[in-house]
């Protein structure tokens, strides 16, 4: 339990991070305004015309008497489009990260020199096309096993009370754990730390990761609400990364405006 309210509380902590360093936030939103364009055209076309790919993929019900075709399609319309706002909700974090990479680094440097004692964050000593190669491909490594998860509780979904009630519960953690994993890979793989690892750290203190990532996930579902959480959530997973690695924080909240601040610090 002091897990869950320690990830949450990173959530909130950085979201204050956010708030008192307004200079960068414009520029946080542009990623996340990009990709909900992209992800709202998707999910309005699966709204338009995901009957009409239900009906195609069901032939054997063309002959079936009424309520019971319509009910069934009906039903499979409702789980397919579920399923793809559960998808978006997974890979919404993985594409912004990916379209924003220059500026995040940046942003999660910025966190972690103000938090440091020393007042200087690690730097990667590889080149960042190599560095964008890298998350690009450990993002698709996590979607792969994201997409996994959401097929099992798909066809778990239609199991009778189970599928309405556990299997949903079970699909916010899940959401929450990946959720907190693409948010630190941006300071943990500035650290050199390999996904493997990044995954065991993360599964060594699940509490920690649900507590951070499945609040988060459930904003995530309000439209909008995504684009203006995501800098702050970068920022709050940067202080969950040095926890995760027991690094030493100095108190978050003791530079106000004014004194030292984040974005005069070259990363």
């Amino acid at each position: 339990m002091r897990d869950l309210g320690a990830g949450l509380g990173y959530l909130l902590k950085g979201q204050r991070w956010m708030a008192r360093h307004g200079r960068s936030y414009g520029f946080g939103l542009l990623p996340g305004l990009i990709t909900l364009v992209l992800y709202a055209a998707a999910l309005v076309a699966l709204a338009v015309w995901g009957e009409d790919a239900v009906t195609w993929a069901t032939p054997f019900a063309d002959d079936w008497s009424s309520p019971w075709q319509g009910l069934f399609r009906g039903l499979l319309t409702a789980v397919l489009f579920a399923l793809g706002l559960l998808l978006a909700v997974l890979t919404f974090t993985a594409v912004t990260l990916l379209i924003g990479q220059p500026f995040y680094e940046n942003l999660s440097a910025n966190v972690d020199a103000d938090v440091s004692p020393d007042g200087t964050a690690p730097q990667p000593d590889r080149p960042f096309w190599r560095e964008l190669w890298i998350s690009a491909r450990d993002s698709l490594r996590v979607l792969v096993r994201a997409a996994l998860w959401g097929v099992l509780l798909f066809a778990l979904g239609f199991l009778p009370f189970v599928g309405q009630t556990v299997v949903p519960v079970i699909g916010f953690f899940v959401t929450g754990f990946f959720l907190s994993e693409e948010l630190t890979a941006v300071a943990l793989q500035r650290r050199g730390v390999e996904l493997r690892a990044r995954l065991a750290l993360l599964r060594s203190r699940k509490a920690l990761a649900w507590g951070f990532g499945t609040p988060l996930g459930l904003a995530f579902l309000v439209p909008f609400v995504a684009v203006f959480l995501m800098p702050g959530a970068v920022a709050g997973a940067t202080l969950l990364a040095r926890d995760l690695l027991g690094e030493e924080t100095a108190d978050d909240d003791s530079a106000p405006d004014g004194e030292r601040r984040p974005e005069d610090v070259t990363p």
